[in-house]
């Protein structure tokens, strides 16, 4: 893996982290929660779009936040789920 998405994973799951509401990435068939860095790292990369599925107090702010990220690095992002 190159250290770009070395650094990508690691900040997506340190912003994610901060957060009280739930982060789930849907790729493909798989979910995967955005807290789990081992999650992240064997699915971030496979090409596809991504879609979030974010929920809880601080929802807002995670979603935000989320997009910032997937947006730095170049991530394909889907609008998020409502």
């Amino acid at each position: 893996m190159s250290g770009l998405g070395t650094r990508a994973i690691v900040e997506i799951n340190q912003a994610a982290n901060q957060f009280q509401s739930s982060i789930v990435i849907k790729v493909g068939k798989r979910y995967i929660d955005v807290k789990s860095i081992l999650g992240l790292s064997i699915t971030l990369f496979s090409n596809e779009t991504y879609q979030l599925d974010i929920h809880g107090p601080d929802e807002a702010e995670a979603k935000q936040a989320m997009n910032q990220l997937f947006h730095k690095h170049g991530l394909p992002l889907a609008d998020l789920i409502p």
